[in-house]
């Protein structure tokens, strides 16, 4: 599920601050996984607007879990938690909390933009305490930079745009770039949306297959909504699309 979710980081940039606006509280969004021909498992994200360290904030959660004949033999149940600063788009507080078969992590991270620092605590093996990673500006979590390229408007997020990111996964910092190579109709469980066809280049040996074996539809739109997801891995292809949407601050436009 940590693959799953960290398409949320892929397919998102970063440019400059900016203040996050066009999110509803209480907006939920909500994707099938399909692994092959397996119906693998669900991902969900919801946000509520709060305050953190006296500033307003987004509150992101992310959940993901496998399901049907997938938990069988490999059970997922992951959290991803972000508060995120409305005026600056930046992230200040992130949790990952993961299990996943045998697998299990919990880390927590602050961050501190003003130094570019961030500490990371190990929740999981209290022993190892908390360490001081150096940084770099504007860095993104694996939630907050989902929501912060949401953020954009149309004139920043269009075909031909082609730009490098830093996020924080898990433990490590990744540079990503991304392409917005085109616009496709994309048909969904809810209509045909035009949507922005997205290609990140990824580190590849780690995760995904290729280089740039990855492709996400987001609706044309001031959501920035990812309708559909699919990457070829390292063993199999992965496919995530949107199951349900709940508190979208702007009305989709469908195609008739």
């Amino acid at each position: 599920m940590k693959k799953i979710l960290s398409f949320f980081a892929i397919f998102t940039f970063l440019l400059s601050y900016a203040q996050i606006d066009n999110i509803a509280d209480g907006e939920s969004i909500t994707f099938r996984i399909h692994y092959g021909i397996l119906n693998a498992g669900t991902a969900n994200l919801t946000t509520k607007k709060t305050t953190y360290m006296g500033a307003p904030h987004l509150y992101v959660k992310g959940t993901g879990k496998t399901t049907g004949a997938v938990k069988a033999f490999f059970k997922v149940e992951d959290l991803y938690e972000s508060f995120i600063n409305t005026g600056t788009g930046l992230p200040s507080f992130y949790v990952r909390n993961v299990r996943e078969g045998s697998y299990r992590q919990h880390f927590e991270t602050v961050f501190n933009h003003d130094n570019h620092t961030l500490i990371l605590t190990d929740k999981k093996t209290p022993a190892n305490g908390s360490k001081v990673v150096k940084s770099v500006k504007g860095v993104q979590d694996m939630l907050s930079c989902f929501y912060y390229l949401r953020s954009k408007s149309t004139s920043e997020l269009k075909v031909g745009t082609v730009i490098n990111m830093n996020v924080w996964i898990d433990d490590e910092m990744f540079p990503f770039q991304l392409k917005v190579t085109g616009t496709e109709d994309l048909k969904t469980k809810f209509g045909t949306i035009n949507c922005l066809k997205i290609i990140p280049s990824v580190k590849s040996g780690r995760v995904f297959k290729e280089k740039e074996g990855v492709t996400m539809w987001v609706t044309n739109d001031a959501n920035h909504i990812p309708m559909l997801l699919q990457a070829e891995l390292a063993v199999g292809s992965l496919k995530a699309s949107i199951e349900d949407l709940k508190n979208v601050k702007y009305p989709l436009k469908y195609i008739k």
